[in-house]
């Protein structure tokens, strides 16, 4: 009985080892708004669901930091779902304060923008295996606005 149980372990370990699973990236940061208390950044992932059916999203965390320093983060709960075989992009809103900015002071000084790296969590329900988190991260500078963009 024990050689049995033994070799259906293995069978589902290398079954579960095996499983597809979405893959996403990171593939742009845009500005997107600014406004009088915080200037609003989204970023756009592309996620690929190698599934017959679609795949609930169960949430998107992201942390965006600057300089070492954590200057945005939050969640996004229950955001849809993978669409079938298929791309599917989602937009990940980040806002940040300006009085964060303010914090930047010697960044933002150097050339007018601010060099950051984006970590998003994007966690979906996959069947059988349960709640799985694909992690991305991404590096790059965005742009201040200037006085020609506020007006």
């Amino acid at each position: 009985m024990s050689e049995l149980l033994c070799k259906a372990k293995q069978f589902l370990v290398e079954k579960v080892a095996n499983v597809k699973t979405p893959e996403a990236t990171v593939t742009d940061v845009d500005l997107e708004g600014v406004h009088r208390d915080s200037i609003d950044y989204g970023a756009k992932v592309s996620v690929d669901n190698p599934y017959e059916a679609a795949i609930p999203i169960c949430e998107i965390s992201y942390v965006l930091k600057s300089d070492g320093r954590v200057i945005a983060s939050g969640t996004i709960p229950d955001p849809g779902s993978l669409k079938a075989k298929d791309t599917t992009i989602l937009d990940v809103p980040v806002k940040v304060p300006h009085s964060v900015l303010v914090s930047l002071v010697k960044d933002i000084g150097r050339d007018w923008d601010i060099d950051y790296e984006l970590e998003i969590g994007l966690t979906i329900d996959l069947p059988i295996v349960g709640n799985f988190t694909i992690p991305l991260s991404w590096k790059g500078e965005v742009k201040l606005p200037t006085l020609s963009d506020l007006f």
